[in-house]
C-alpha cells in the first residue's frame, strides 16, 4: 500500500501593515476637493461600523470647532488649485487674498467669507456644491455597503447595531421588503442619489461595509445592466451542470476571469444578464467614479474568528431565530399591514444567519448543528470578503489599514 503523502497546510496571509488615520488631514483632503468620499471598509466582525461611526464623530467635532481651525500645508492654490479649502475655513487674513480657479491662482480677486459665518458670497458658488452651507454646520452621515441590511426586518441576523450610530444620521438601510431581491443595479442608483443628497446639504459622505462588490460599484462607477430577473430562465439554467452553463456563458461573452461562475448562483445570473443583453437593448448605469480615500479595520484571523463565535452567541441570545421564524409565519412587525409569510427558501436565498436559522427552524438543522455550521461558514465569508480586499489592491486601489 502506498504511503499517502502529507500536504502540509498552507501558512496565512500576511497582514497588511496598519497605518495611523490622521483625521484632520483627511477632512482637510475632502474640504478642499482631493477626495469626494470616505470608504471604511473591512471584514465581517472588524469592528468597521463602530470606527465609521467614531469618524464621523471625530470629523463632527473639527468641523464644530472650525472657527480655531487652520489648515497646513499651504494655501488653496498651492494644494488644488482651487479655492475650495480655504472657501471652507479661511485663515485668519486670508479674506480677499484668496484667488479664483477660474484664473489659474493669478486673476480675479473673491470676496473675504470670514469663519463660519453664515453663507458663502454668491462668487464662491461655483467653486463647490455645498458652499451655502457653513462649516459649522456641515456634518458627517453614513452610507451602507451591505448588500443584506438594506431589508427591513433584517435587523439581529444582519447585525444592523443601530443603536451604535446615536446621532450619526446613516442611510440606505431598511430601505426594501425582506423577501424580495435587491441588486447591485439598485443599489449603485440608490447609493448615488444618497451621495448626492448628502453633499448637496452640505454633509460628509462616508461609505461603510463589507460587501466588496457593492463597495466597488460604489466608487469605481461601474457600468452596471439593468436586467430584470427571469424566474422561468433561472429553472431551465438550473437544470444543467455547472461545465454546461460555463460554455453556454462562454458562447455568449468573452471569459477573462473566473468572477461570473465561482459560486452557482452568480453563474445563472450571469447567464441570465447575457442571454438578456443578447436579445434587447439593455439600460445601463453610467456615474462617475469617485475620488476616495478608502480605510480598511484590520484585525487578525485568530481574533476576528472569536469575535464572530462570541457575536453569533449573543444574537441567538437577543432573539435571531424569534426573528427569523417571524419572518417565515407573517409574524414579523416589519410585515404588517398584511403580515404575509416570507418563503423559506426566499430567505435560505441571503445566505449565512437566514440560510442556517431557516433550516433550523423548518426542522432540518438542530440547534448544535445549526449554530456549528452558522459559525464556519461566517469565517468562510470573513476570509472571503479579505480576500476581495486585497483584490482591490492588486488592482491599484490604496487602501489605508489601521487597528480597531
Amino acid at each position: 500500500m502506498a504511503k499517502k503523502t502529507f500536504t502540509p497546510i498552507p501558512p496565512m496571509a500576511e497582514l497588511p501593515p496598519a497605518e495611523d488615520i490622521n483625521v484632520k488631514e483627511l477632512l482637510e483632503k475632502y474640504l478642499s476637493g482631493e477626495i469626494d468620499l470616505i470608504c471604511v471598509l473591512g471584514p465581517t466582525a472588524s469592528g468597521k461600523t463602530r470606527y465609521a461611526v467614531s469618524l464621523a464623530r471625530q470629523i463632527n467635532e473639527l468641523l464644530a470647532s472650525s472657527q480655531d481651525y487652520t489648515p497646513s500645508g499651504g494655501s488653496a492654490c498651492e494644494k488644488r488649485a482651487t479655492p475650495v479649502l480655504f472657501a471652507a475655513y479661511p485663515p485668519e487674513g486670508a479674506g480677499a487674498n484668496i484667488k479664483s480657479e477660474a484664473s489659474d491662482c493669478q486673476g480675479s480677486v473673491l470676496p473675504p467669507w470670514p469663519q463660519g459665518e453664515g453663507p458663502a458670497p454668491k462668487e464662491w458658488e461655483g467653486f463647490f456644491p455645498d458652499s451655502h452651507v457653513p462649516l459649522t454646520q456641515k456634518r458627517a452621515e453614513i452610507i451602507s455597503a451591505d448588500s443584506r441590511q438594506v431589508y427591513r426586518g433584517m435587523d439581529i441576523g444582519t447585525g444592523k447595531d443601530l443603536s451604535e450610530y446615536e446621532e450619526i444620521p446613516y442611510h440606505l438601510m431598511d430601505i426594501v421588503d425582506a423577501g424580495t431581491k435587491y441588486n447591485i443595479f439598485e443599489y449603485q442608483r440608490d447609493f448615488e442619489k444618497a451621495y448626492k443628497d448628502i453633499v448637496e446639504r452640505g454633509g460628509i459622505p462616508i461609505l461603510c461595509g463589507g460587501s466588496g462588490l457593492y463597495i466597488e460599484a460604489a466608487t469605481c462607477g461601474y457600468s452596471l445592466p439593468e436586467v430584470p430577473p427571469d424566474p422561468d430562465l433561472r429553472a431551465e439554467l438550473e437544470k444543467k451542470s455547472d461545465e454546461e452553463l460555463i460554455a453556454q456563458l462562454a458562447s455568449l461573452k468573452p471569459l477573462h476571469n473566473n468572477t461570473d461562475y465561482d459560486t452557482r448562483k452568480r453563474l445563472i445570473r450571469a447567464l441570465e444578464i447575457a442571454i438578456y443583453e443578447a436579445e434587447h437593448p439593455v439600460q445601463r448605469t453610467s456615474f462617475l467614479p469617485k475620488n476616495t480615500y478608502y480605510i480598511g479595520t484590520l484585525v487578525t484571523r485568530e481574533e476576528r474568528n472569536a469575535r464572530i463565535d462570541r457575536r453569533l452567541d449573543a444574537r441567538i441570545e437577543e432573539g435571531m431565530i424569534d426573528e427569523i421564524r417571524g419572518l417565515i409565519d407573517g409574524s414579523h412587525p416589519a410585515l404588517a399591514p398584511s403580515h404575509t409569510p416570507i418563503p423559506a427558501e426566499d430567505l435560505i436565498y441571503y445566505g449565512l444567519e437566514y440560510k442556517f436559522v431557516t433550516l433550523h427552524v423548518t426542522g432540518e438543522l438542530t440547534l448544535e448543528e445549526m449554530r456549528a455550521q452558522l459559525a464556519t461558514a461566517i469565517h468562510q465569508f470573513a476570509k472571503r470578503q479579505m480576500t476581495w480586499f486585497r483584490g482591490m489592491e492588486r488592482k491599484g486601489i490604496r487602501i489605508h489599514w489601521t487597528n480597531v
